[in-house]
């Protein structure tokens, strides 16, 4: 029942954002998985658009930072002023407090405020002068980082790792931007939007996709993937165990939305550069050969033995 409402909210999202039925299907598994997503992206894409179909068809709460050099920490994480007609300090809430965080080229802010978000990422509450405080539940961060341009800091590998997976939307193909040229209007697309699920179905379909059940074997092979990242002589840094553990999460919600009991190695290998693309640092001889991430990781998956025939 909750798996037919995720693919009519699947169909809402691919009439509005056209020719991406791969990637929204992905960030639905992510954020299924309960976790954070960063799109290496370009401008005008449909990032936002999409963050505000994903809302409004889950009936959550969504807001969107533009990250530029004058964003302030305080400014995600909120802070206190003072009231002179009950003279007292009152607490406003920053940007985190909300379901669905949209923290739009996140490379162009300072790293102070990059890192404002990883306690709230990382542990979904803030500390703020003092006093914890938790953000709504669910809470999920979708970031754009440019690929390119001026004024902008890569992300640090630390704050990186924080993310389940990375992706990107990229631009339409030529039949699609016809398509969308000839359906302009001055409507927003998102404007007449109702919800297909709310946040206690989001809590019921995050326990079902907990108790998919993963073999040891299935294990086995995701620690092997990883691990190979380590020693790829392409590579000057390998996955963490995040990876392992972002890897297994994806896998298992990858297969709750197929209508599946248990993890194949078919998940594992669908979700493996998703999980582990932004966690890698390639080597000076990749760069110089010009071999890509994706060239690293789909070799390593060619030459990983896969689990046994007759074991899932």
């Amino acid at each position: 029942m909750y798996r037919d409402k995720i693919m009519e909210m699947l169909d809402i999202i691919n009439n509005i954002i056209l020719g991406k039925e791969d990637v929204i299907r992905e960030i639905t598994v992510a954020l299924l998985a309960n976790g954070h997503i960063l799109l290496e992206d370009y401008p005008g894409v449909g990032k936002t658009t999409l963050a505000i179909a994903f809302a409004r068809s889950m009936d959550i709460e969504s807001k969107r930072v533009q990250f530029t050099p004058d964003v302030m920490p305080s400014d995600l994480t909120g802070f206190s002023v003072y009231r002179r007609d009950i003279e007292k300090f009152v607490y406003q809430e920053g940007a985190v407090f909300c379901n669905l965080l949209l923290a739009d080229e996140i490379n162009r802010t300072s790293p102070k405020t990059q890192s404002a978000l990883l306690e709230v990422m990382e542990e979904g509450q803030v500390s703020v002068e003092g006093v914890t405080r938790l953000v709504p539940e669910p809470f999920w961060v979708i970031a754009t980082q440019n690929p390119y341009g001026t004024g902008t800091q890569q992300l640090p590998i630390t704050q990186m790792d924080r993310f389940i997976a990375s992706m990107s939307l990229g631009y339409p193909d030529k039949r699609n931007e016809a398509e969308i040229a000839k359906n302009v209007t001055w409507d927003k697309k998102t404007d007449n939007l109702s919800a297909v699920i709310n946040k206690e179905i989001i809590a019921c379909i995050k326990k079902e996709i907990e108790n998919i059940y993963i073999d040891e074997s299935i294990c086995e092979y995701i620690v092997d993937l990883v691990c190979a990242t380590r020693s790829s002589k392409y590579l000057e840094l390998g996955s963490s165990p995040r990876g392992t553990i972002a890897l297994v999460k994806l896998c298992k919600s990858s297969a709750w939305l197929q209508g599946k009991e248990f993890v194949t190695p078919g998940e594992v290998e669908g979700q493996f550069v998703y999980a582990i693309k932004h966690r890698i640092v390639e080597s000076n001889s990749a760069r110089l050969e010009g071999i890509s991430k994706e060239d690293i990781l789909q070799d390593i998956l060619d030459k990983t033995p896969r689990p046994l025939p007759g074991r899932k």
